[in-house]
């Protein structure tokens, strides 16, 4: 290829790579967090799809436990048996919220988990599938897409879902865009691991998150029992 082929084939390049980003721009807009405190329980709105954070425990908000977690993370489900112990002797101080952050490019079924999730509580059943899945990870994680559909519907069926509505709302607008705004929240305070929790704002510490993960609950509690305190 001579020097006029090369320049010509470098500007085709540079179009077409244009076009891509800008179509990627265009079909994944970024998200708008505007108006959006990331300490507090967030409503349903447009910028969510409509689907308010999920919550557990105490409605007053005093003390927030925010969780940001990825369904098919071994680490978040070595959390979830010891975060619902924490949940059921400090639930009446506490409030846990649980936000989606799937590793995609480590755990390829998490965004699809989290979007079963999320298509169960469209029908009032998110704690229901949320329990169902962490109890189940060694059962579907390591499964391709078809078997891991033909697990999530059976899981769905069991909990009495309408498996129309379930299966649309899976594959919907709605479930989507609550996944990408938990994930544009996780990164607007630097969210890059899972499990991650924030306690009335702040980051848990490595050790304390480790900790949780490992059924050590002392630290937390330490923490949790100086809020209610105050």
């Amino acid at each position: 290829m001579n020097k006029i082929g090369w320049i010509i084939f470098s500007v085709v390049v540079v179009l077409v790579l244009g076009g891509l980003v800008a179509w990627t721009r265009i079909a994944n807009p970024p998200i708008d967090l505007t108006g959006v405190e990331n300490n507090s329980v967030v409503a349903a709105s447009d910028q969510n799809g409509n689907i308010a954070d999920h919550t557990k425990g105490s409605e007053s908000n005093k003390i927030l436990l925010i969780e940001y977690g990825d369904y098919q993370c071994p680490s978040c489900g070595d959390a979830y048996p010891n975060v619902n112990t924490l949940m059921e002797e400090y639930g009446d101080d506490v409030t846990l919220v649980f936000r989606n952050f799937p590793l995609t490019a480590i755990h390829p079924n998490a965004r699809a988990a989290a979007a079963v999730a999320e298509a169960a509580g469209l029908q009032g059943k998110f704690w229901e599938m949320h329990d169902k899945l962490y109890v189940s990870q060694n059962d579907w994680s390591g499964l391709d897409a078809s078997k891991r559909t033909t697990v999530f519907n059976s899981y769905a069926q069991d909990l009495g879902l309408d498996m129309d509505k379930f299966n649309a709302d899976v594959a919907g607008k709605e479930a989507g865009q609550k996944i990408n705004f938990d994930m544009a929240l996780g990164k607007s305070v630097d969210v890059a691991a899972t499990p991650t929790f924030f306690l009335n704002g702040k980051k848990l510490d490595d050790a304390t998150s480790s900790a949780i993960v490992q059924g050590d609950l002392t630290a937390i509690k330490a923490q949790l029992d100086e809020l209610i305190k105050k």
